[in-house]
């Protein structure tokens, strides 16, 4: 004799009727996105076209790649685009190598008074404006009244023009970035490490590692994946170089090497009226940066397993 099988219940789930409130409440925000990202994106075809406001997209000439080929004739977009990736590079990599060894140098302070207030001290830096902290370094570093270059007066040494001549502009934009960033990009690294299991440790200090072999065999191999993580995001954001330090330090005395993409397409586009040719670079930089995420996203996934989907 066969039994028959057990009826499943059935569950009708309504998916919008019960969830109404979390649409409504994301409304807003989508809402937003709309406007802001992706309704400016028809602003694109401006890169095509010899823009005039007064004919509109609508009326405007089709010049097809003619700005595409311009920007790499054009002898200050070059010396721009590579301004902006030997700015962002230096960023990069010094501002990595600061955040890491701050997150490992302070993972090993056991008081936990010591540890909050120097914490509390690098964190600050990342919550104040460049439009403050630009004020700020323009009085800091003016080579006549400035305090650096009094102290450096005072010890003997001749008077530097730090935002004035271009060498030392980029030690200062790369330096000030490193120190406003440091403190609150080690967040990452700091929770990557308490996340390590103590057991690794506790073996390693039965076996006579001491501090520094731990870190080497224990607390860098397993950061890798962090680190690739990382690595992977600020790739993205190779292209950008930070507008809001520079346009807020920079001066026409150091636009051979302190210019950037975000300014230079702020001057040729808002101040000169060309939005054909800046939208066209900005669009240059948007499709740069879309290849160089997915190479890093490629690369993380051969090097750290890491993946998104």
């Amino acid at each position: 004799m066969e039994l028959a099988a057990p009826k499943k219940d059935k569950v009708k789930i309504n998916r919008r009727g019960d969830r109404w409130q979390l649409y409504l409440m994301l409304s807003p925000a989508v809402l937003l996105v709309l406007v802001f990202v992706y309704m400016p994106l028809g602003g694109l075809v401006m890169a095509f076209q010899d823009y005039k406001p007064y004919l509109g997209i609508m009326g405007s000439e089709w010049v097809g790649m003619e700005h595409f080929k311009f920007l790499f004739e054009y002898p200050d977009s070059v010396q721009v685009i590579w301004n902006t990736l030997r700015i962002a590079v230096l960023k990069l990599v010094f501002g990595f190598i600061s955040t890491m060894g701050f997150a490992l140098l302070i993972n090993e302070v056991r008081r936990k008074v010591l540890r909050s207030t120097v914490q509390t001290f690098v964190f600050l830096p990342h919550f104040l404006s460049w439009v403050v902290l630009g004020g700020i370094f323009i009085e800091l570093l003016n080579p006549d009244s400035g305090l650096i270059n009094q102290a450096l007066q005072a010890l003997g040494l001749n008077p530097i023009f730090f935002l004035g001549d271009n060498n030392w502009f980029l030690f200062t934009v790369v330096s000030s970035e490193v120190w406003k960033e440091f403190g609150y990009g080690s967040i990452i690294f700091l929770a990557a490490i308490v996340g390590i299991n103590p057991a690794l440790y506790e073996a390693a200090q039965i076996d006579g590692a001491g501090k520094w072999k731990q870190m080497l065999h224990i607390t860098l191999p397993s950061l890798i994946p962090t680190i690739a993580v990382v690595l992977t995001l600020s790739l993205s954001q190779i292209l950008n170089a930070g507008f809001d330090q520079i346009f807020n330090l920079y001066n026409p005395l150091v636009y051979e090497k302190g210019d950037i993409i975000d300014t230079f397409v702020y001057r040729i586009g808002l101040i000169d009226g060309n939005y054909s040719f800046s939208t066209a670079i900005g669009l240059f930089k948007s499709i740069v940066s879309l290849i160089l995420i997915l190479g890093a996203y490629r690369i993380a996934y051969k090097v750290a397993d890491y993946k998104i989907f």
